[in-house]
């Protein structure tokens, strides 16, 4: 039988790097205690440090967020207007074909 995946909350995942990062114990003590691998800690922390920057500067995080939105609101919106526009040439042609079967009778 497999075992099911357990999924851990970024609160939890947060308390156990700062505990890394507190130096008091080993990555393998907490790893033991808390039954979790340390390459999974390992990971967390190297997360953890690499979006630190977000924690003290929000409002860039929040800047590049509303810029790729933008962007992908121009991008949805130009295909939106290619699919109206495909649309009408298809129902264009389908009513062509229609005309053209009706005068070979």
């Amino acid at each position: 039988m497999s075992r099911k995946r357990t999924v851990y909350t970024a609160e939890y995942k947060t308390r156990l790097v700062l505990e890394i990062l507190k130096e008091e114990k080993t990555l393998a003590e907490i790893a033991s205690v808390n039954k979790i691998t340390p390459l999974n800690l390992q990971n967390w922390k190297k997360i953890f440090l690499a979006n630190a920057e977000l924690a003290m500067e929000p409002s860039k995080a929040i800047k590049e967020y509303k810029e790729a939105n933008t962007k992908l609101q121009i991008e949805v919106g130009e295909y939106a207007k290619k699919v109206g526009q495909l649309t009408i040439e298809k129902d264009w042609l389908v009513e062509k074909l229609k005309d053209l079967d009706l005068s070979k009778n």
